[in-house]
């Protein structure tokens, strides 16, 4: 027997959230290094995210909110003004 595997899309990606993100990133004069070190996750991911060639998992935006500092409600608010 063969095993399935169940194939899920990947996460969306969000221009506003990556905009956001490597705003506040920058503000905090964090480089990608050590914001992955403080999020637990990596440099790569955060520079796909970032270039918005990938979506980050809803776990990853946790961290990544942790990580600079602000709330997810604040977070959402940021990505939803850089809407217009």
């Amino acid at each position: 027997m063969s095993k399935q595997t169940v194939c899920m899309p990947p996460p969306e990606t969000d221009p506003r959230l990556a905009a956001v993100l490597r705003r506040l990133r920058t503000e905090r004069e964090l480089s990608q290094e050590r914001l992955a070190v403080a999020a637990g996750i990596t440099a790569g991911t955060i520079n796909s995210i970032e270039r918005g060639s990938r979506g980050p998992t809803w776990v990853t935006v946790c961290k990544l909110a942790e990580a600079l500092g602000v709330s997810l409600n604040e977070l959402g608010r940021q990505v939803e003004a850089e809407g217009g």
